[in-house]
This record gives C-alpha cells, sequence and structure tokens, in this order.
C-alpha cells in the first residue's frame, strides 16, 4: 500500500473526522476521502463506518490501525536515517593513525568532527604508515593519518592533505653528554647509536632521518629497532641509544631524557590520506573539514581554543506524501 494512503487512515483513525484529518495533513478533505477509498478497495474491507457526524474503525481497521502504526514509523526512521547516511551526518569511518599522530591535531580534528557529526561511528586503529597504505588500498581504511612521502604505486594511487609540518628533534638518554645544550646539528650525534623504526614500517620517516644524516657526513648506526614511537623512547630512556623523532613525538619523553632542537633540520610531514573517489559519505565529511580546518591551520595547531560551531544549514522539510 502507498504511504499517502497509510498516513490518511491513520490520520483519520486519530482525529475521528475526515475534516480534521485534512487540516493535520495540509491537504483538502476531498483527498482524504479518496485515499481512503483506495485504501479500502485494494484491501477489500471497510476500515471505517461511517455516518453525517461521526467515523469509526470497524473491527478490521482497528486490527490494520494496530500494525500499520508502528510499520509506519519504522519506515518514517529508516528514510530519515537512509537521508542521514546519505549527508555524513550518521554511519561509520574507520580512521587509521601512525601512534606520533595522536597528539596534535588529531585530537582536534577527531574531537570537531564528533562535536559535528555526533550519529557518526568514528573508529580509530593505530598504524603504521605501510599498514594503513595496505588498508586504504585495499578499500578496508576509509582514511588515514600517516607520513609522507609514499613510495610507488601508493603515492599516485592515495590523495594526500598535509595537516600538519613540524621539525625532527633529537632526543637523548639519561646523562647524555650533549642533554644540556639547545640546539645541537645532526653531526654531532655520528658517533652514537640510534633507536629507529623499522624502514617497512615507515619508509618516508626513516628515509627522512637517513637523508638527514647522510647530509652530514654519516649514516646512523642502528643498534635496536622498535614499531612504535613510544618504545622508541623507552629504549632511549633505558640508554639503547639515540633517536631522531618528530617534535609532536618528543611532547611524550619518560623523565630523564632529554630533548634537543636540531640545527638545520628538515621538517616531516602529517598527511590524511584518501582514495579517490570517496564512496563513504561519512568519510567524505571528515575530509572535508579537515580541509576547511587547514585553512585556518594557525588557530587549529596552535591555539587550541573551542572548536568553531557549525553554521546552521537549512534542510528541505521531506515531504509528507
Amino acid at each position: 500500500m502507498e504511504t499517502r494512503r497509510l498516513r490518511a487512515v491513520l490520520a483519520v483513525a486519530e482525529h475521528g473526522h475526515f475534516g480534521r484529518a485534512a487540516t493535520a495533513l495540509g491537504v483538502g478533505q476531498p483527498r482524504i476521502s479518496r485515499l481512503v477509498r483506495e485504501a479500502e478497495d485494494e484491501l477489500g474491507v471497510a476500515l471505517f463506518e461511517r455516518d453525517t457526524r461521526t467515523v469509526v474503525l470497524t473491527a478490521a481497521g482497528t486490527a490494520y490501525v494496530d500494525e500499520a502504526g508502528p510499520a509506519l514509523v519504522r519506515l518514517d526512521a529508516a528514510a530519515e536515517r537512509a537521508r542521514a547516511v546519505g549527508r555524513g551526518d550518521a554511519g561509520a569511518v574507520t580512521v587509521g593513525t601512525v601512534g606520533s599522530a595522536l597528539t596534535p591535531p588529531l585530537p582536534r580534528l577527531l574531537r570537531t568532527f564528533r562535536e559535528r557529526c555526533p550519529a557518526v561511528t568514528c573508529s580509530i586503529a593505530e598504524l603504521t604508515t605501510t599498514e594503513q597504505v595496505e588498508r586504504l588500498r585495499a578499500g578496508t581504511l576509509d582514511v588515514g593519518f600517516l607520513r609522507p612521502p609514499l613510495p610507488a604505486p601508493a603515492a599516485d594511487e592515495l590523495t594526500l592533505l598535509t595537516v600538519l609540518r613540524e621539525p625532527l628533534v633529537s632526543v637523548l638518554p639519561p646523562g647524555h653528554r650533549l642533554a644540556a645544550r639547545t640546539r645541537i646539528p645532526i653531526a654531532a650525534l655520528a658517533d652514537d647509536p640510534f633507536v629507529r623504526n623499522p624502514r617497512r614500517l615507515g619508509p618516508g620517516l626513516h628515509e627522512t632521518i637517513t637523508s638527514l644524516c647522510r647530509a652530514a657526513g654519516f649514516l646512523p648506526r642502528t643498534v635496536q629497532e622498535a614499531t612504535d614511537m613510544q618504545t622508541v623512547l623507552g629504549l632511549v630512556a633505558a640508554g639503547y641509544g639515540v633517536a631522531v623523532v618528530p617534535r609532536s613525538s618528543a611532547s611524550g619523553c619518560p623523565d630523564g631524557v632529554g630533548r634537543v632542537e636540531l640545527t638545520a633540520g628538515p621538517t616531516i610531514e602529517l598527511a590524511l590520506a584518501h582514495v579517490e573517489p570517496i564512496t563513504s559519505p561519512a568519510a567524505a565529511r571528515l575530509v572535508a573539514l579537515a580541509r576547511d580546518l587547514d585553512t585556518s591551520r594557525d588557530r587549529l595547531l596552535r591555539n587550541p581554543g573551542p572548536a568553531r560551531s557549525p553554521s546552521p544549514v537549512r534542510r528541505r522539510r521531506p515531504p509528507r506524501w
């Protein structure tokens, strides 16, 4: 049965009057009468007993309304849910992130996204850059926050939006000879053992550090590898060696670990990566928000004040019929 007929029947049952039902639905009374007749013809039973003054449900009408009312509520809910998912206001988005991105700007971006799209379920997975690339290409990850540059062919297959540029800094074990300095050249670490992430898990950051050392006339002597940044810092604290990490990662150094700026050091990027076209409306909303916040990056990265309220959006009311 058409939902127009169903709504007409339910309105007449609720108001007990064709005229009042027509007023409630914002249509003329003749249309309500016609829709009710069509419903009765389709069902093959009378739904109402009518006289000049009253309209009363028949037994068949009562049975029909008891079942049809909840069904219409569910149908309306399904329609609104579909519209919300299509707009990106509901649904789910899977986000990958390297461990060093769990500092600004990612938390602020995700907080703003949750404020603007509270009905979207956002699942976060801490993954290496290599793992994110594999899952983005396989379609099991919507967006990823990773460290470029990326190896081919991923560099050509993924779209990148830079969300943070930051310098590399050195982290030194307790009692290191250079720990009291404020800035050092990378060449000052040429004789030190290094703790690093494996290249296969984060080729962009690994190659950037290697190139920085090579330009200073040496190659880092790696004595220990670790798969996540917190383990790298822990091993430095344990005295295994020195490390070069993004500044945001060094903010979580254990007690006793020295953090010293590098002179003439390059910057490292954090980028939001996704595949084009984006098939998830919710993921598209997240990417659009990151791009919008990128236009006011100083506010986002350096002034973590209240998130900007979303502009009011006028939406067309869905037709009653």
